[in-house]
């Protein structure tokens, strides 16, 4: 099951129409900032393919400046 976290930058003036687009997706998780233009954003899918259709969407929505995966593991000790 992928989980995936992205930072989203909205276009000038359009983080609220960001906002509501994201969360329309019911795979979506968005958390804004309260003093930036910038939205965490969390992915839940069943598989890569259905993460890849969800990024798609994404991508297509007008009021989204720049979107960025954010990417973090712990690897264990040998």
């Amino acid at each position: 099951m992928p989980i995936k976290s992205y930072l989203a930058l909205p276009i000038t003036g359009k983080k609220e129409e960001l906002i509501k687009a994201l969360r329309s997706l019911h795979q979506c998780e968005v958390v804004p900032a309260q003093n930036q233009d910038v939205l965490a954003l969390v992915t839940e899918t069943t598989n890569e393919m259905e993460e890849e259709i969800l990024k798609e969407k994404i991508e297509a929505i007008d009021s989204l400046k720049m979107l960025s995966l954010v990417s973090g593991f712990n690897t264990p000790p040998n």
